[in-house]
C-alpha cells in the first residue's frame, strides 16, 4: 500500500528530519532534493525510503555531519577530495560544482572524491552539469555486491554510470544505470515489501539463482559468497561479461583514480568513492551545433519504425522526466512501510507535527 504526498510536503518533511539531525537549512534542503529527484523519477530504492538507513548511519556516527572535506590534490582541471566521511549528497554537490567551475574556465573539470557515503542517484550530478550547458558524468562505487562472470563471490559493486548531455529539447539526454541487473536498494525494497524477487537477479553462495531477498542480502552482508548478477545476467550467453566490464570501468574511474577503497574492500562506512566530470562542448567546436546534433539523433530514434504493438521509442531519461512531471501534478507515492519508518524517526527526534498537517494522517506517530 502507498500514500501520496506533494513535492512541497516531501521537501518539508525531509528538511525537518535532516535539520533535527543537525544539518543546516541549506544542507537539509540539498539532501532532500536529491532524494526527491529519485522519487520523482520513480527510483524508489534511492528516494525517501533511504532515510532510515541514513538515520542509523548518523546515529552510529558513520556519517560525520561535522565533516569538512579537504582537497588533497589539485590542478587547474582536476582535483581529489577526501570527504572525511561526510554526507554523500553534500560533498557530491560541492564536487560537481567545482567540476563545473573548472570546465567553464578551462573546458573540462575532473573531480574525484574518496571516503564519502552513499550519494543517491548518479544522474542527479550529471544533470547539474547538463543544466549548465555542459556534458556531465558521474559514477560511484559501492560495497561489493556483483558476482563477476563465472564467479560465486561478489567482488565489484553495482557501480552506476550516469551521463547527461544538453540538447535543444526541453530536457537533456540522461543515461543513469547500475552495472548490475538491479541495485542492492531494489533487493532491500523487496525485503521491505516482503516479496520474492521477480526474476533471476541474484545468486546464492553456491552460485545458484535465488529469489529470496533476505538470503541474498545476508550473503552480501556476511561476505559468504553470492550476490547480484551483472547487466546481461549469468554466464556469457546474454553477455553478462559486458555488465561486469562496465562495473570495472566505474571502479577504475572512482576508487582507482581517487585512491579510495575498492568495492571488495569497502565496508559502506564512510569509504565510498565518486567521480564528477564536466566537459564544455565548445572543446569540440560550436556548442550549439552539439546540442542540435544531439536533438537530431533523439528525433531520429523517436521516428524509427516501431515494434508491433508499440507507439513510442523512449530515449534514456525520457521516461524519468515524464514521470517526474506526472508526479509533480498527482503526488509522490510512498510505501506505507516507509511512512511508518519516517513516523518512528519523527517520534525519536521529537519533531513537532501540527495536527492539521496532512503528513500526520500518513505517518505512524
Amino acid at each position: 500500500m502507498y500514500t501520496k504526498i506533494t513535492t512541497a510536503q516531501y521537501m518539508d518533511l525531509g528538511k525537518r528530519i535532516f535539520k533535527a539531525l543537525g544539518f543546516s537549512d541549506a544542507d537539509s534542503r540539498q539532501i532532500t532534493d536529491v532524494l526527491l529527484t529519485a522519487d520523482l523519477f520513480g527510483v524508489e530504492s534511492h528516494g525517501i525510503s533511504r532515510i532510515m538507513k541514513y538515520y542509523n548511519l548518523l546515529k552510529e556516527n558513520i556519517v560525520n555531519k561535522y565533516a569538512v572535506p579537504k582537497t588533497v590534490f589539485e590542478t587547474p582541471i582536476s582535483s581529489v577530495i577526501d570527504a572525511e566521511s561526510a554526507m554523500g549528497q553534500i560533498v557530491s554537490v560541492s564536487a560537481m560544482d567545482e567540476a563545473i567551475r573548472k570546465a567553464k574556465v578551462h573546458g573540462i573539470g575532473l573531480v574525484q572524491v574518496r571516503n564519502s557515503n552513499h550519494y543517491g542517484i548518479a544522474g542527479y550530478y550529471a544533470l547539474m552539469a547538463a543544466r549548465e550547458g555542459l556534458i556531465g558524468i558521474s559514477m560511484t562505487n559501492t560495497v561489493a555486491i556483483m558476482v563477476p562472470t563465472f564467479s560465486a563471490e561478489a567482488v565489484l559493486g553495482s557501480n552506476p554510470i550516469a551521463v547527461a548531455v544538453p540538447s535543444d529539447g526541453d530536457d537533456p539526454f540522461l543515461f543513469d544505470g547500475a552495472t548490475t541487473v538491479v541495485t542492492r536498494g531494489k533487493i532491500e525494497l523487496y525485503k521491505k515489501l516482503e516479496k520474492k524477487l521477480p526474476s533471476e537477479w541474484a545468486v546464492d553462495e553456491e552460485g545458484s539463482v535465488s529469489y529470496d531477498p533476505i538470503r541474498i542480502l545476508e550473503c552480501i552482508g556476511e561476505k559468504r559468497g553470492g550476490g547480484i548478477l551483472p547487466v546481461g545476467g549469468d554466464g556469457e550467453e546474454q553477455s553478462g561479461y559486458k555488465g561486469y566490464g562496465f562495473s570495472m570501468i566505474c571502479e577504475i574511474m572512482t576508487s582507482v583514480l581517487s585512491g579510495g577503497a575498492a568495492s571488495k574492500h569497502k565496508t559502506d562506512k564512510g569509504d565510498t568513492s565518486h567521480c564528477f566530470y564536466a566537459i564544455d562542448p565548445a572543446l569540440f567546436g560550436d556548442p550549439d551545433g552539439v546540442k542540435q546534433r544531439m536533438s537530431e539523433m533523439i528525433d531520429e530514434i523517436h521516428s524509427a519504425k516501431k515494434a508491433k504493438g508499440q507507439d513510442h521509442i523512449f530515449v534514456p531519461g525520457e521516461k524519468e522526466f515524464l514521470k517526474a512531471e506526472e508526479r509533480k501534478r498527482t503526488g509522490i507515492p510512498i510505501s506505507n512501510k516507509t511512512m511508518s519508518e519516517i513516523g518512528q524517526i519523527i517520534k525519536e527526534l521529537g519533531i513537532n507535527m501540527a495536527d492539521e498537517d496532512i503528513l500526520c494522517q500518513s505517518v505512524s506517530l
